[in-house]
């Protein structure tokens, strides 16, 4: 039997890309699916709280199984900047292309381009009990965006060991080395022992 879960998202590209992690033993739910349409508060200072303080909402709305993830780009150049506010980096209208653009800029003439993802992802069982989950890759922010695929910063991440952007990376290969994909491997190792 599949076990169900409500994902603390709106974006189909995320739910999809867990979704094809997590595999077919499991079966998930978007927040509209379980009839939450209202913005879900980010107002922690940490990618931990901010993850952790969406899945409890989600878990306090419908008592069952749940998890949220929050995710930075993390640009050494940029002191960790975005960060936590990688989502809004360019303003809350949440723009990725404005948010990308935004970085470029402000990484114009730097010759250090180290960047790295990291995502924590927060599960809230049927009891209430939180657990945290982390995963990070290592890569550089290239000068031009390039791909289609993804979604975020994936056009300008370029993975360490490759050449193609996120973009341009297929999902399967994203996803077994992808900061979201790490940490699902941490969780899903959990879930399977629970």
């Amino acid at each position: 039997m599949k076990r169900s879960l409500v994902f603390a998202t709106g974006n189909q590209h995320k739910l999809e890309e867990v979704q094809g992690l997590l595999g077919k033993d499991f079966a998930l739910s978007c927040l509209k699916d379980v009839g939450i349409t209202e913005e879900i508060p980010e107002t922690a200072l940490t990618l931990h709280e901010n993850a952790l303080q969406k899945a409890q909402y989600v878990y306090n709305k419908c008592h069952c199984a749940c998890f949220a993830d929050d995710t930075g780009l993390e640009i050494e150049a940029l002191n960790g900047q975005p960060g936590v506010f990688s989502a809004r980096y360019a303003g809350p209208q949440k723009d990725s292309n404005d948010n990308m653009q935004l970085v470029l800029k402000n990484l114009q003439g730097q010759t250090n381009r180290n960047a790295q993802f990291r995502t924590v992802i927060a599960y809230i069982n049927e009891q209430g009990q939180p657990f945290l989950f982390e995963g990070k890759v290592e890569g550089t922010i290239i000068e031009t965006p390039r791909g289609t695929a993804g979604f975020g910063y994936d056009p300008i991440f370029v993975p360490n060991g490759y050449d193609e952007t996120f973009a341009q990376l297929p999902l399967e290969t994203k996803n077994a080395m992808s900061h979201r994909g790490r940490a699902i491997q941490e969780w899903i190792k959990f879930l399977w022992n629970e």
